[in-house]
């Protein structure tokens, strides 16, 4: 519980920042359809190798960049928008991943990478959980400046840099990895939860970007500490508690949220 605990908070501290710049690019269902199409390759390496973390890993890192990939491959080649593309692909990874632990006849396990479970989380998971985290918020530091222009004014970047490109590339490597390393606790389709629900509670507090990221870890390493809490001494999976208390966050800041929150918002009446 306490390995679960440790790991999650820091998850939550590289998953939520990420999430923030996915709303900010607009990326926010790419996120949820990458969500579905690491299952896949995390569902055949957990099939051939069970629960080792560095076949998961890789598993869910080449199912996910590979169906991003391909999504961009079909947008420049038939003109269809890449979102598009992708919400026809995740399905196709999802049942393909529910079918491939069907097949190995793994219908517990299947439960457990869906949803999660924090005694799943080892030492060797944690060790990993931690790893993603410090090299998530490093790498963000490095490519800060080029990924938060890129976002709000690409063609700026474009003529004083071609690092857009490139930061591009590591912020989806970097999205991947944190959805794949948190299934562990939180569950492949659970994840996403705790990536985008803090990140989009954020907005209704502020319109400075350093601030929405510091909050969205607050946010998001809150969550998964009365998450797992609730968990514990209610026996209830890990996964939904972190993700609904996050949703709970989320409605709040909608109704409270000094930022377009529905009580600092001014309606004009409707003329009669």
């Amino acid at each position: 519980m306490r390995r679960a605990l440790f790991g999650g908070m820091a998850l939550a501290c590289s998953a939520g920042p990420l999430g923030v710049f996915l709303i900010l690019r607009r990326m926010s269902l790419i996120g949820d359809a990458i969500a579905h199409g690491i299952l896949p390759g995390t569902a055949l390496a957990f099939w051939l190798f069970g629960l080792s973390l560095p076949a998961l890993t890789l598993g869910g890192l080449a199912a996910g960049l590979g169906m991003a990939g391909l999504a961009a491959w079909v947008s420049r080649r038939t003109g269809l928008r890449e979102d598009a593309s992708l919400a026809a692909l995740y399905p196709i990874s999802l049942a393909s991943g529910v079918l491939l632990l069907g097949l190995a006849g793994r219908k517990l396990d299947l439960l457990h990478l869906l949803f999660g479970s924090a005694l799943a989380v080892d030492t060797t998971t944690l060790k990993g959980m931690l790893g993603t985290a410090l090299l998530s918020l490093t790498l963000l530091f490095l490519i800060y400046r080029a990924l938060s222009l890129d976002s709000l004014d690409p063609l700026f970047l474009r003529s004083i840099s071609r690092f857009g490109p490139l930061a591009h590339g590591v912020f989806l490597t970097l999205v991947v990895l944190n959805l794949v390393i948190g299934f562990q606790a939180i569950g492949a389709l659970m994840v996403v939860g705790l990536m985008m629900l803090p990140a989009a509670a954020t907005r209704f507090w502020s319109r400075q970007l350093p601030v929405l990221l510091l909050l969205s870890a607050f946010f998001g390493a809150t969550c998964v500490w009365l998450g797992l809490l609730l968990s514990y001494y209610a026996n209830l999976p890990s996964g939904p508690c972190i993700v609904l208390l996050a949703g709970s966050i989320y409605v709040i800041s909608v109704v409270l949220g000094p930022v377009h929150g529905l009580l600092h918002s001014s309606s004009p009446l409707p003329h009669n």
